[in-house]
């Protein structure tokens, strides 16, 4: 039976107790500067772009992207890239050009609040508790895969480790809010990278190579196709099970943009930026590290794929989940090793703090402060927010262990996206380009995209709905659920009365009105800081990095 336990050395130890350590005193530091609950829930939009960029990609940067990508550049290949290429930097550009002048300049403290000035309260309601729900889903995800490197580390049964990793992360959120996760987001970002890089560069020695690694991929259950994106993408016989049709709408469309553009977690850290500059900038200069993460995520993927024998079963600890521990264990040294666990740790404690810090602000906002207690003081939300983190976090717990019946959590995590941000982003967008479209429309839209994204869902469960793997399924349950919403849209308009264009002024698109120029810095004027010119750079190298892999 194959063990998954890492032979850490007192070295080891000491680098984890002081990372843990650092967390902590960075949390109890931003404890000083909450006043009140915008500093708590949104860093007092006073923070520069660099901070906000790097703590929105670190935020992404948990279980879905460690853990996740891994295992599924072990078992899809290199048209894992997609996530990256097409999946992510198009939809973080578009966020920032394009969304956050009507996010940021709204002065909206939620995505929810958003859709509830755009529509009415019955749509603010519906996905203020579907986020909700999300969120905890996903703190859920992040939690397990803490508890298993946990578990892989000290030998703890997996709901020991997921109860230890929970109050690690409530310990630092609760006392420090958003700016304390936020921080700790940016300093977890260079823990995460400082440990996976050797874990890379070790593999590749070991395996010959980038020439020793393609050879092998090849003569591994991947074959050729292990090492193309596009190759064989015009029907599903590839290593994804997908057609370029599904990788460009699904993935590429619907569930790229339905993620980044309207995934609070994500859009929060732009939100507690200090102006408008800034709050646009922070996914572009997101964007720029997230092309490079594929080096140290799906390549040590691939590198477990070749070297570690069995790898792939549906359970035990040769699961494609575990390619990253396992490489861990057989490849890395006493020290490098602490480095390499304390990262990945670092990872999903980013990951789960982001929503768990999207979580206690739509419920104490979007829920609580709107319908159960409305007028109440300042201090009373903070306090409600502190509370709603703890109830989070237990909530998190109870999810992670739906968590671990999946032997790649990432075809979990698209099946969520598909859910619950694919319809959101339809419904959004629509609104967001057609100020005609009525608040009933938006309503049942978002209502009925989810239930019919839910519906190919149990479909393809019943094996009515032969898809070639779990993530076609989301791909196409993502673009089902954005037909539904524009077909809904179309039907219910006409037969419902609009808004006035005063009452949409800043929230659509010939509206704006928004202001925002008048508190941009000195500094944010010079050409290197414009969002369009990052943007653009951006995108050019994404289209770059798909030449050689093609």
């Amino acid at each position: 039976m194959e063990e998954l336990r890492l032979d850490l050395g007192i070295i080891d130890y000491l680098i984890l107790v002081l990372y843990f350590g650092t967390v902590l005193g960075v949390g109890f530091a931003a404890r000083r500067a909450i006043k009140t609950s915008v500093d708590f829930f949104l860093s007092g939009r006073s923070l520069p772009a660099w901070v906000t960029g790097l703590a929105f990609v670190s935020a992404n940067l948990g279980a879905l992207e460690i853990i996740g990508m891994a295992a599924n550049g072990a078992q899809y290949g290199m048209m894992t890239l997609h996530y990256y290429l097409i999946g992510a930097v198009p939809a973080m550009v578009f966020l920032g050009i394009v969304m956050m002048p009507f996010y940021y300049g709204s002065k909206v403290r939620s995505v929810p609040e958003f859709l509830l000035r755009r529509f009415n309260r019955p749509t603010h309601l519906l996905n203020a508790l579907s986020f909700a729900l999300a969120q905890v889903l996903i703190a859920g995800v992040n939690l397990f895969a803490l508890a298993l490197v946990l578990e892989a580390l000290l030998g703890w049964p997996l709901w020991v480790s997921i109860v230890v990793g929970a109050l690690i992360v409530l310990a630092y959120i609760t006392v420090g809010g958003l700016t304390s996760a936020i921080y700790n987001e940016v300093l977890q970002f260079f823990v995460i990278l400082a440990g996976l890089i050797p874990l890379t560069v070790i593999g590749l020695v070991k395996v010959g190579g980038v020439n020793g690694l393609a050879d092998a991929v090849r003569n591994s259950t991947l074959g050729e196709a292990g090492l193309h994106t596009w190759a064989d993408t015009g029907g599903s016989d590839n290593p994804l099970g997908a057609s370029w049709i599904g990788i460009v709408f699904g993935l590429g469309f619907v569930l790229s943009f339905g993620y980044w553009t309207t995934n609070f977690a994500e859009v929060q850290r732009a939100l507690s930026a200090r102006n408008m500059s800034a709050a646009r900038r922070t996914p572009i200069i997101a964007a720029f590290p997230k092309l490079l993460i594929p080096a140290v995520v799906v390549v040590p993927g691939l590198i477990a794929l070749v070297t570690v024998s069995g790898l792939g079963a549906e359970s035990g600890a040769l699961q494609y989940n575990n390619a990253i521990p396992l490489l861990m264990r057989d490849l890395l040294p006493n020290g490098v090793l602490g480095i390499a666990v304390t990262g990945l740790i670092a990872s999903f404690m980013a990951g789960m703090a982001a929503n768990v810090s999207g979580f206690n602000t739509v419920f104490t906002y979007d829920i609580w402060q709107a319908y159960v207690r409305k007028d109440r003081p300042d201090g009373y939300y903070l306090r409600v927010g502190r509370i709603a983190t703890v109830c989070g976090v237990l909530i998190g717990i109870g999810t992670a262990f739906i968590a671990a019946d999946f032997n790649n959590i990432m075809n979990y995590i698209q099946t969520l996206f598909s859910l619950f941000n694919a319809p959101l982003f339809a419904t959004f967008i629509v609104g967001m380009f057609w100020k005609r479209m009525t608040a009933q429309a938006g309503f049942w839209s978002l209502l009925l995209g989810t239930l019919a994204s839910l519906t190919v869902y149990l479909l393809y469960k019943a094996g009515t709905l032969p898809f070639g793997s779990d993530l076609e399924e989301s791909f196409w349950g993502s673009g089902i659920a954005f037909f539904t919403v524009v077909i809904v849209a179309l039907v219910i308009t006409p037969l419902t009365r609009p808004k006035s264009d005063d009452d949409l002024r800043g929230l659509v698109y010939g509206l704006q009105g928004t202001g925002g120029v008048s508190d941009a810095l000195a500094g944010d004027a010079v050409w290197y800081r414009s969002p369009v010119l990052l943007g653009v750079i951006a995108l050019v190298l994404s289209v770059l990095l798909y030449i050689p892999i093609w």
